[in-house]
């Protein structure tokens, strides 16, 4: 597993891909099967500006994509999409290492000042690659449980959280909530954490993989970007991830 760390590009997609699609070929070369980004990695964290331009919104099948579909890696992508209400919704998109789209999942859980622009989604954000169920949640989202125990219920055993975690409180938050859903569900936890500049907030950076049990097995600095790359031993499961 990898989780790319980086600070994004306010408002540019193009800029923000490059990013993505250097990180998954550095991390496919260490030997990783899945990378996951940070919460909006593919506009910067700018729920404004967003609202304000659809061009910064991006469907699965965007032309602008097409760099993340040729890695040879699979990658777990957040950006903006049009929700079914008309306004945007926060997704993750998941493309497998051959480019095909493996799931799409809308953010549920709707931070404060972002439930002024987008509109929230209703569940799924499962999917499975090479035998192994993942589980996905986008930052506020990993503080309801009951979206990672549905994905558990499902068959899950891998928990990705796409997230932007601030200096400040953000830091103590990241290293409370991730590891007690670890220890809830029995599944690993990978979070993907901005760095630097993020729209109002700093990225505190401190990606990590937390065990089954709650124990830290990497962590990131708050340094700068990092690509994050740990070795999972997940048994493969017989039971299909539900929808």
């Amino acid at each position: 597993m990898a989780a790319a760390q980086f600070e994004c590009v306010a408002g540019d997609v193009e800029a923000n891909v490059r990013q993505i699609a250097d990180l998954a070929v550095d991390a496919r070369e260490a030997g990783s099967a899945v990378m996951v980004c940070p919460e909006l990695a593919l506009t910067g964290y700018a729920p404004e500006r967003i609202g304000a331009d659809r061009a910064l919104w991006t469907e699965a099948e965007d032309a602008r994509l097409d760099p993340l579909r040729g890695t040879g890696i699979a990658i777990v992508v957040n950006g903006a999409a049009a929700g079914p209400g008309g306004r945007p919704a926060i997704v993750s998109t998941v493309y497998a290492p051959d480019g095909a789209v493996l799931t799409v999942y809308a953010k549920e859980h709707l931070y404060e000042n972002e439930r002024e622009v987008f509109e929230p989604g209703s569940g799924g954000g499962r999917f499975r690659l090479g035998g192994i169920g993942y589980s996905l949640a986008t930052c506020f989202d990993n503080h309801f449980p009951e979206v990672s125990a549905r994905n558990a219920a499902q068959g899950c055993q891998i928990h990705l959280a796409s997230s932007l975690y601030g200096t400040g409180g953000g830091r103590q938050e990241r290293r409370t909530v991730h590891p007690a859903i670890a220890r809830a569900t029995g599944m690993y936890v990978v979070l993907a954490n901005h760095v630097g500049s993020a729209g109002p907030w700093t990225g505190c950076g401190g990606s990590a993989v937390w065990a089954p049990d709650g124990t830290v097995m990497a962590d990131a600095d708050e340094s700068g970007p990092r690509l994050l790359v740990a070795d999972l031993e997940v048994e493969v499961a017989e039971v299909e991830v539900g929808d």
